[in-house]
Order: structure tokens, then C-alpha cells, then sequence
């Protein structure tokens, strides 16, 4: 149609909704012909229905108050029209159906941390936790987390972002999952607020994949927030106290702290299996389930055992030792869990914890295998062990030179014990005395006795704590914040 007639239709529409509204009666399907209508103006005549009119006429007529209030009803009818029709349509934001793996992907989604200005103009999806949401009017502005990254999304008011929209996204509970395809912009100023600074989303869809509950035990917002700032003289930030996180570890979890920490202890574990690895070692699993103490101490967990009695595994010593010296396989170690039934609530003690343990055959000395020189920020004091026993003597201690001397050693971190080690012995006449000497009765340990009599290596080893090395290394003070779900009394 031409301009002239588009023009009458679009007069004989708005007097139909008149009608209607005048009539209480439903508007929404016209209200969307009258935009249709005035869109087909535009593309005809060049400019928007009525501008022409209004740049000729030298002066606005004055509308009447009464004119005023059905303008005002109108635009209201619209805007509602509007927000109903967007409504319907699911392909811009809502209640995802549940994730069941029935289609093949066909979405490409980018990670948080690898969002940047490189990325300018490109579209794609995001998917994380949403940490917070700041309404208003017309924008909303989101920031999205996935793992210890954050960035800033922004969801404007425009002709295909509608008030609905915005109100959805306003509405979804904090720490929800969320589905959002935006498109990358850079800001004017970086975001301070956030990992990502020189990039922020502009949203275009945004969907909620899991929702979480609308109040929470624990904001991991406040959670995140370090002692200095939570601390401050004149702060009004909430602390969040050590037994609130661990009742809600999950949360907690979710802080880029713990983020990093988690992913720190992860490195240890990488890099000690990796040096081990190249060192020609062999990873072993040994059993937890054990029919006698594991060393014949009595800090183990027991139980009924189908009508026996068992323990849990105070150490992997035992098996490493059977698989080093009298298996054959020489180098050895394992990670995994070790249960202590320590009823010591300290902050350095737990119940559970991960072992990385290494067993090795020696040939003449433990010497032989020199290990590269650790290096000192500060000077470190070194003490021989003659010069140590002759301090103690001097300040009145009775210390013989050879009294309770052993082939072992601690290794130590901030002052406390993160290492263990020794020379083990292979023999297994002396292995049954000093059992012997320590009460243990041989036929607890006969597996292990009898392992020795068919042929042994001399061997050595050691057992490091995880938690503790994290704890310590970090000096986060509390040996539960390096551990993911702390076990203690």
C-alpha cells in the first residue's frame, strides 16, 4: 500500500481501539496491527506517521485534559500489549526445560575467563551463576560468575529487549544458573566491579537453567569479600563466620577464594604425581579396608566387618612398603584418603585428609638420590644433629648422643609438621621384635611379617599431609579452608 492509504488505515485502527478500550474490551491483537501499520508508514513515506504533519503545522495543538488521560490510557494499553506479546514468546527468556541430553548441541557458548575486547561485536552464549542484579526502569545489569571469573552483563530496554524481559532477569533468584546470549561491547571506563574489566554482555536472551531458592543461608557475594574490607573501621559489610560456610560448604566454595584454593590444592596433587611420573615411579591404590590396625596404632576408625573386625587405614605404609620392597615395583606412591581417629579439634588436625605417600628401594644410603637444593627467601639456620644435642645438654636436658636415634625426619612449613619419613626395616626378624616391643601381636600384621620373609629390598619413604601443605603454604590459618569437605571431631 502507498503512504495515503496506510495513513487511513492506520486512523480507522486507532479509532477501532478506542472503541474496544472504551468497551473494557481486549486491545492486544489490534495494538499489534497499529504497529504493523505504522512500521509499513515508515518504509513508504520516509519518516514516522505523523512527523511530516507535525514539522508543517507551525503550532501544536494544545490537548485537553480529558485528551491527556486517553492518551495516556493509550500508551498504557500499548506498553501492556506489548509486555504480553513479548510474554508469549519463549525464544527470549523463561524457565529452561530440564537438561536431558535428547538433542545434539547447537549452541556455542564462551567461558567467562576467556571474554575479553578481543571478542567486540562477536554473539554467543554464556552460561553461569548469577551473583547479583541491579534493576531498574528501563536496564537491569547482571553479574554473571563461572568458576573465579565474573563480568558484567547489561539488559537495555529497546525494540527487541521489551520491559518483560527485564523484569524476568530482575526477578531470578541470586545464585541461579543462567543461560544468557549477548553480544560483546566494550565500556567507556572498565568495570571495576568484576575479572572481566575490558569487556562487559549485552543480553539479548536469558533463560534459567536451575534456580536456586529465593533466600539463601549465605550470600556468596558477602562471603567473598576479604577480612580487610569486611573489618574496615565504619564497614557495613556482613561477615560470614567459618561454621556458616562449612554448614553451606557448596556456597562457600563458590568464592574466587576458595576457587583459587581448590585449584591450588589440585596443583599440588599435579605436581607431585607429574616429579614422581618423571622419576620413573609407579601410582599405586592401595586397600582401606583393613582386618588389623594399619600400623599397629591405636588412632584407627573400627567396624564390623561381615562378622569381623576391621579399621580404616590410618596410612597406606603397610601396602606402599609390600609393594615397593617385596613386590618388585622399587618406586611407588599414592594419593588418597587417610582417616585418623584424633579427637583433636584443632586448626590443623583432621579426621580425614589426602596422603601423598612415596615409597622407594635404596641401594647402600638414603643419600644416593640427592634432590635439587631448596631455595631460601631468608637465611635459614641449619643445625647438625651432634651440635643440636649438645645445646640441649647445655641448657640441662638429659640428652644421650645416640639415645632413640633414627634414619628419619619431618619436613616443616611455618613451623609445623607437613612431612614425615625414614628408612623402613626389612628385615623381618627385627620387624617381629620390635612389634614386640610396641605390643602389637604379630599375627595382627602377619600378612606384612610374612611379605619380608620371601625377600626384601632395603627402602625408604615418606607421607606428606595435602591439606596441611595448602594450609600452610597459603597461610590461611585453619586447616578445614583447605580442605573441600572437612571431616573432624
Amino acid at each position: 500500500m502507498d503512504a495515503a492509504t496506510l495513513e487511513a488505515a492506520i486512523v480507522a485502527k486507532g479509532n477501532e481501539i478506542r472503541e474496544l478500550k472504551a468497551a473494557k474490551a481486549d486491545v492486544t491483537a489490534q495494538v499489534a496491527d497499529l504497529k504493523k501499520l505504522k512500521a509499513d508508514y515508515k518504509f513508504a513515506a520516509g519518516h514516522e506517521f505523523g512527523a511530516s504533519a507535525a514539522a508543517a503545522a507551525p503550532k501544536e495543538k494544545q490537548l485537553t485534559k480529558k485528551e491527556l488521560r486517553i492518551l495516556e490510557k493509550q500508551k498504557a494499553a500499548e506498553a501492556a500489549a506489548a509486555i504480553k506479546t513479548d510474554s508469549a514468546d519463549p525464544s527470549k527468556f523463561g524457565d529452561a526445560p530440564l537438561i536431558q541430553s535428547r538433542e545434539l548441541p547447537t549452541k556455542t557458548f564462551v567461558d567467562v575467563a576467556n571474554i575479553d575486547k578481543s571478542l567486540a561485536g562477536q554473539s554467543f552464549w554464556v552460561r553461569g551463576y548469577l551473583q547479583n542484579c541491579r534493576a531498574k526502569p528501563k536496564i537491569a545489569f547482571l553479574i554473571v560468575r563461572q568458576g573465579a571469573f565474573t563480568i558484567q552483563a547489561v539488559v537495555t530496554e529497546s525494540a527487541d529487549v521489551s520491559k518483560a524481559l527485564i523484569k524476568y532477569a530482575s526477578d531470578i533468584p541470586r545464585e541461579s544458573v543462567v543461560d544468557v546470549f549477548v553480544t560483546v561491547i566494550v565500556p567507556v571506563n572498565p568495570i571495576t566491579g568484576t575479572t572481566q574489566h575490558d569487556a562487559e554482555l549485552s543480553v539479548a536472551k536469558i533463560f534459567t537453567i536451575s534456580k536456586a531458592l529465593p533466600v539463601l543461608p549465605l550470600q556468596v557475594e558477602d562471603a567473598s569479600r576479604s577480612d580487610t574490607l569486611v573489618f574496615a573501621e565504619g564497614s557495613d559489610y556482613v561477615e560470614v563466620g567459618l561454621d556458616t560456610r562449612l554448614d553451606n560448604r557448596v556456597l562457600d566454595l563458590r568464592t574466587p577464594a576458595n576457587q583459587a584454593i581448590m585449584r591450588i590444592q589440585s596443583g599440588v596433587g599435579q605436581l607431585f604425581r607429574e616429579f614422581l611420573y618423571s622419576k620413573g615411579f609407579v601410582e599405586i591404590h592401595t586397600p582401606k579396608l583393613l582386618g588389623g590396625a594399619s600400623e599397629g596404632g591405636a588412632n584407627c576408625f573400627s567396624f564390623g566387618y561381615f562378622g569381623e573386625s576391621a579399621v580404616l587405614a590410618q596410612s597406606p605404609q603397610l601396602h606402599k612398603q609390600m609393594a615397593c620392597a617385596c613386590a618388585g615395583l622399587e618406586k611407588v606412591f599414592e594419593i588418597g584418603p587417610v582417616f585418623r581417629a584424633e579427637n583433636s579439634l584443632t586448626a590443623r588436625h583432621l579426621c580425614e585428609f589426602t596422603g601423598l605417600d612415596l615409597e622407594m628401594a635404596i641401594k647402600e644410603h638414603y643419600s644416593e638420590h640427592p634432590f635439587e637444593p631448596l631455595k631460601y627467601r631468608n637465611p635459614t639456620l641449619v643445625l647438625k644433629f651432634d651440635e643440636a644435642v649438645a645445646m640441649l645438654q647445655e641448657a640441662g636436658i638429659d640428652q644421650d648422643l645416640l639415645e632413640d636415634l633414627s634414619n628419619s625426619y619431618d619436613f616443616m612449613i611455618r613451623g609445623q609438621e607437613i612431612l614425615s619419613g625414614a628408612q623402613r626395616v626389612h628385615d623381618p626378624a627385627l620387624l617381629v621384635k620390635r612389634m614386640e616391643s610396641l605390643g602389637v601381636p604379630e599375627t595382627e600384621l602377619q600378612t606384612y611379617v610374612d611379605a619380608f620373609k620371601f625377600g626384601a629390598l632395603p627402602h625408604a619413604g615418606g607421607g606428606v599431609g595435602l591439606e596441611r601443605v595448602v594450609m600452610l603454604f597459603l597461610g590461611l590459618g585453619n586447616i578445614r579452608k583447605a580442605s573441600m569437605f572437612p571431616r573432624d571431631p
